[in-house]
């Protein structure tokens, strides 16, 4: 997925013709660590548990829309959220 884009972990698993997010979060948690870990996110538009100030450096270099409150942070989904359309999948939505 591009720079400053985001999918959740039911995004990933969809995009491989599956609906097993917790598969992919274990995938991502065992050999995640040379990909973009940071590009997948809980469903709620929060980055991977334990990696927040991690990710939040990564978001702020890539550019990646956040929503701010007055004590967090979240991804802000509607803008971040990505689709891969090569694999023929509609766009994901908050709709979808």
């Amino acid at each position: 997925m591009p720079s400053g884009r985001v999918m959740t972990y039911g995004d990933v698993a969809a995009a491989l013709g599956s609906r097993a997010s917790r598969a992919v979060g274990k995938v991502m948690a065992h050999e995640g660590s040379d990909l973009p870990w940071w590009r997948v996110v809980r469903s709620g538009g929060l980055p991977p548990v334990r990696h927040e100030a991690r990710a939040l450096e990564h978001y702020r270099v890539e550019g990646t829309p956040l929503r701010w409150g007055d004590t967090a942070w979240r991804l802000d989904m509607p803008r971040a959220r990505w689709s891969p359309d090569l694999f023929g999948h509609e766009p994901i939505t908050d709709q979808n």
